[in-house]
């Protein structure tokens, strides 16, 4: 079975548009506890390197690293929308912003796993873990 998924995305003023090949849909969808991601608070999915194609504003992409310097996270300069992220632990992956993608919402997942990137494999040498899992419940 092909779970391949292929979505267009782009950030809040519409300044960067992207296109996406999600290999394996939304089977890798996460948050992280790292201190940069749990201030941004983004759910993310994982694409391949190759799998992302800026469409438009690549000008516009501005990007931030932190500690290590490995993992790129890229975001639009004129509305400062996190867009996605070449990965610490995999560098020929990306982690993408589902709410920028279009007709997808963070909260379309009833639950989201949460890796703990407070203790990231590359900085324990241990193996990647689950922190816990953030649950959505819409009100009735």
């Amino acid at each position: 079975m092909d779970d391949r998924t292929i979505l267009a995305g782009k950030c809040h003023c519409g300044t960067v548009r992207f296109e996406v090949t999600l290999d394996d849909g939304f089977a890798s969808i996460r948050r992280c506890t790292c201190s940069y991601c749990r201030m941004r608070g983004a759910v993310v999915v994982s694409s391949e390197a190759g799998a992302i194609r800026i469409l438009a504003g690549e000008d516009a992409l501005t990007s931030y690293r932190f500690n290590t310097g490995v993992a790129q996270h890229f975001f639009c300069s004129c509305c400062g929308i996190y867009t996605h992220h070449q990965r610490r632990s995999n560098n020929s992956q990306y982690g993408v912003n589902v709410a920028c993608l279009d007709g997808v919402s963070p909260f379309d997942f009833a639950e989201v796993p949460v890796s703990d990137g407070v203790n990231h494999p590359s900085d324990t040498g241990r193996p990647a873990r689950l922190a816990g899992t953030l649950r959505f419940v819409p009100s009735t």
